[in-house]
C-alpha cells in the first residue's frame, strides 16, 4: 500500500492550484549530491536526454556542468523513471538540485506512486530531504522526502480553491 492516498493529495496536483510545472529541489546541494543524481539516473537506467540549448550530449560529469562560464546557455537533463513521466533537471546552481515534474502526467494513484518513488530514491541516494513547491513558490513545499521518516510526506496543509 502507497504512503501517500492520491484523494488526499490530488489538491497539490491541480493544475490551477499548483501551477503545471511545481518545483521540485534538493537544497544545501553539492557539486558531489548534483554528482550522485547522474550516478543514480544511470544506475536505475532511467532514459535520459543531456542538452546545451539545442544540442544533444552525451551526460558529462557534474563538475564540468557546474563550472561552465556564467554567460552560458543553463544545460538540462532529461529524465523519464518511467515511459510516461518526465522529470526536467537544470543546472542553475550547484548547491541546490532542482527539476520540473509536469502535473498532466501525475494524476492518479499510480502516477503518483511513481513521483513518489522518484524523489525517494533521490532522497535515500543523497541522504536529503527532497522538496515540492507550488510552481514559482519556492520555499513553500507542500510534498517531500523526509530522510528521518524514509518516506514522502505532506508537508502543508491542503490547498483549496
Amino acid at each position: 500500500m502507497s504512503d501517500l492516498l492520491w484523494d488526499d493529495v490530488k489538491c497539490f496536483f491541480d493544475l490551477d492550484l499548483m501551477g503545471s510545472l511545481p518545483d521540485v529541489r534538493v537544497p544545501n546541494a553539492s557539486v558531489e549530491d548534483w554528482q550522485s543524481v547522474l550516478d543514480l539516473v544511470a544506475e536505475k537506467g532511467w532514459e535520459c536526454q543531456y542538452s546545451e540549448g539545442k544540442s544533444v550530449l552525451p551526460v558529462p560529469r557534474a563538475e564540468a556542468v557546474l563550472s561552465r562560464p556564467a554567460n552560458a546557455q543553463c544545460p538540462e537533463l532529461r529524465v523519464w523513471p518511467t515511459a510516461d513521466v518526465l522529470a526536467v533537471f537544470r543546472f542553475d546552481a550547484d548547491d541546490e538540485v532542482d527539476f520540473d515534474v509536469d502535473l498532466r502526467e501525475l494524476q492518479g494513484q499510480a502516477r503518483l506512486d511513481v513521483l513518489r518513488g522518484f524523489l525517494r530514491e533521490i532522497g535515500r541516494r543523497l541522504g536529503k530531504p527532497v522538496l515540492m513547491d507550488p510552481e514559482g513558490d519556492s520555499g513553500h513545499p507542500v510534498l517531500g522526502f523526509d530522510v528521518e521518516a524514509d518516506r514522502v510526506v505532506v508537508l502543508a496543509e491542503p490547498l483549496v480553491r
